[in-house]
């Protein structure tokens, strides 16, 4: 389990595609020493599993099912990756429950700058439209996001100057995509509602 509150930029340094891709990531103020081998990382909101690791770079496995429904596809050599431990009990949970089990892939379908803060646009694919709602959470490669507005399968949030500066989100422009991962409540309500 996370909270979508990213503690580090890291990035891809390296990546082996035969079979399982073995995927090198470097960390920068994420702390590795107390994280065991087998620890998990949100890795732009992908729960991946630490397989070795040294003072500042880590390897993790992505699976064949992982790299189809995750921007993992995309990564290359420098790639800049959204990093957060797994929570610990007593840690602070300042954001949402994200369980790292990332939904698919949405589309940056604008970014405007409203004062400081940027304005963004997603596009979920429709099946997952209603699972999305105003003042309701989501994660975005693995960032606790609240929702400002819903259309369809059309969603806005606002990013601010922190955020912009202390994730991978400052830098996405319209026809990027991203992992998305639906809030676990909204899930769990439409299983229960939906057998009525």
């Amino acid at each position: 389990m996370f909270t979508g509150i990213v503690q580090d930029i890291g990035s891809i340094i390296g990546i082996d595609k035969k079979g399982d891709w073995l995927l090198t990531i470097k960390a920068g103020r994420l702390s590795l020493s107390d994280r065991p081998i087998g620890a998990s990382i949100a890795c732009s909101g992908i729960c991946l599993t630490v397989i070795e690791k040294n003072s500042d770079s880590f390897c993790v496995q992505a699976s064949a099912e992982t790299i189809s429904k995750t921007t993992v596809a995309k990564w290359g050599q420098g790639t800049p990756i959204n990093l957060e431990g797994a929570l610990r009990i007593g840690d602070e949970l300042g954001g949402h429950i994200v369980t790292g089990h990332v939904d698919g892939v949405a589309l940056v379908v604008s970014v405007a700058m409203e004062g400081d803060s940027m304005r963004i646009k997603f596009q979920v694919p429709e099946n997952f439209g209603k699972y999305i709602a105003a003042k309701g959470s989501v994660a975005i490669d693995g960032v606790s996001l609240t929702v400002n507005e819903v259309e369809k399968n059309v969603f806005g949030v606002n990013i601010i100057p922190h955020t912009q500066k202390e994730t991978t989100l400052g830098g996405l422009k319209a026809g990027d995509i991203v992992n998305f991962e639906i809030d676990m409540m909204a899930r769990y309500a439409e299983r229960l509602l939906g057998d009525k």
